[in-house]
């Protein structure tokens, strides 16, 4: 059978796949915009295409500031916070999935504010919205004006169309019409508004901050304020907060959780606890998991940094074959180094990492990383390996193939370019040309993150589509576009 030919693809793509976003919101605290932002930078790692704080303010009313680039380069300086007052806010970190990928107009970047009867509300959405399309149409048929070709602008537009009498009760509303995930945090004048869908896909934690509270997509965001930990906001759970304290309820039909097991794999930081586990912790597991199904005799456990950090620990942990940094990254290289020539160009992968040559000559080096997607950056990896004089590479990746696109909020690239879509674990290691190259079973993932007896195959304890194309809500939006699903054959 011949070798599929995978489409080419640029080499500064570092080929993993991107959390769409990240949400934080404050309430109860002196100039919540200062916490906002230091919770967003503790969270830059979940969307580093822009960012946007609202806040309010009993004088100044709602004010808001949206800005391309990072964190630390835009909501620093004093001339912008100082715009931002109040003891409420909220943020959100992006990369666009929905919308106009590595095309955003400013108009795109949340929190998107609206002002309804009873006065305005903001929001900051996570996750994906799979049925925005069909909302779409049927709202701009009743004469709804889109500012954005954000997904998540349908909720302040159904929100607006609800007949309920306040605004967390026409947020149910409107997401009780929404299928697919979505962790929002969303402001009122005086409430901090907190909901996770009833899959739970996307993580939101509460924490206590002073005299007020927040509301994180991770709790390395708490630490960063020093938010004490409280509990994860309930899959299906809505929790309205003022300075009364937190109200919670359950406005959605309860379903089985369905949490998005590459949280665990690689979106989330490491020192996040997530599901009442570190992340590190359950990285270093996947490690271990991964030496007793996929042991290979070699010299050196190199992780490829730095997702693949904490599980290369446990592989070499559990193998005896001892860890190295083989590989080191350089953690100055900025987004738009200097303009991609055809010689840089060239460089690629070299401008972020470099082989620790010394440790390498001559020796068998397995090469451990969280994810194989396109596998560019693999190959060019292994090239350096190679390159630098060791006799053999193999590769352990601490997750399965990824054959299938996610829809939940993840910016996947099309099925036809993930290279677990079109090749066997074989052709995979024949493409890549190493000497090895073996993936964690979907059974050994799930008892690395605590499911001692494996994957309930009659109902999956996580979302893991990416991995088994079960996908836990049909994307209707795509199948409506062609997207073709898994048949029961496969």
């Amino acid at each position: 059978m011949p070798m599929p030919q995978m489409p080419p693809a640029h080499p500064f793509d570092d080929d993993k796949l991107r959390e769409e976003c990240g949400i934080f919101g404050v309430v109860g605290v002196k100039d919540a915009s200062n916490f906002v932002a230091l919770g967003l930078h503790a969270l830059q790692h979940r969307g580093q295409e822009a960012g946007g704080i609202v806040t309010h303010d009993s004088v100044e009313g709602f004010q808001s500031a949206r800005r391309f680039g990072y964190v630390r380069d835009n909501f620093t300086s004093q001339d912008v916070m100082s715009t931002l007052p109040g003891p409420i806010g909220i943020g959100h970190v992006r990369y666009s999935t929905a919308g106009s990928k590595g095309q955003t107009a400013i108009r795109d970047v949340q929190p998107f504010f609206g002002e309804f009867a009873m006065g305005g509300a903001a929001i900051a959405h996570n996750g994906n919205i799979t049925n925005a399309n069909a909302l779409r149409r049927e709202l701009i048929e009743r004469g709804s004006i889109f500012q954005s070709s954000s997904d998540s602008e349908c909720i302040i537009h159904l929100m607006a169309r609800s007949l309920q009498r306040n605004i967390p009760e026409r947020m149910e509303d409107a997401l009780r019409r929404v299928e697919g995930a979505f962790s929002v945090v969303a402001m009122t004048r005086t409430k901090l508004i907190g909901v996770r869908d009833p899959l739970g896909v996307r993580p939101l934690v509460l924490g206590k901050v002073g005299d007020g509270y927040a509301l994180s997509s991770e709790t390395c965001a708490l630490d960063i304020i020093g938010a004490e930990f409280l509990r994860e906001i309930e899959p299906g759970e809505m929790v309205v907060i003022t300075d009364k304290g937190v109200e919670s309820h359950f406005p959605f039909r309860r379903q089985s959780s369905k949490f998005c097991i590459f949280e665990h794999v690689y979106f989330s930081r490491p020192d996040s606890i997530l599901g009442g586990r570190s992340v590190y912790e359950t990285r270093e597991a996947i490690g271990r998991e991964l030496a007793n199904e996929n042991p290979v005799e070699a010299d050196l456990v190199c992780p490829v940094p730095d997702s693949g950090t904490p599980a290369a620990i446990g592989y070499s942990l559990q193998s005896g074959i001892p860890y190295a940094m083989g590989i080191i990254r350089n953690q100055y290289m900025g987004r738009t180094f200097i303009e991609p020539t055809e010689q840089i160009r060239n460089m690629g992968v070299r401008l972020k990492l470099n082989v620790n040559r010394a440790l390498i000559q001559g020796k068998r080096v397995i090469l451990v990383d969280d994810s194989v997607v396109r596998g560019t950056t693999s190959r060019k990896i292994k090239e350096m390996i190679l390159d630098a004089g060791a006799s053999e590479v193999h590769f352990r990746i601490a997750s399965p193939p990824t054959a299938w696109p996610c829809f939940y909020g993840v910016d996947t690239p099309e099925r036809d370019k993930l290279l677990a879509a079109t090749m066997t674990e074989d052709q995979m290691a024949e493409h890549l040309a190493v000497d090895s190259l073996k993936f964690i079973s979907l059974d050994g993932l799930y008892r690395a993150v605590g499911q001692d007896q494996g994957r309930n195959s009659k109902c999956p304890q996580y979302c893991d589509a990416c991995f088994s194309g079960e996908y836990p809500v049909v994307p209707a939006d795509m199948v409506e576009r062609g997207f073709e699903m898994k048949s029961a054959a496969e």
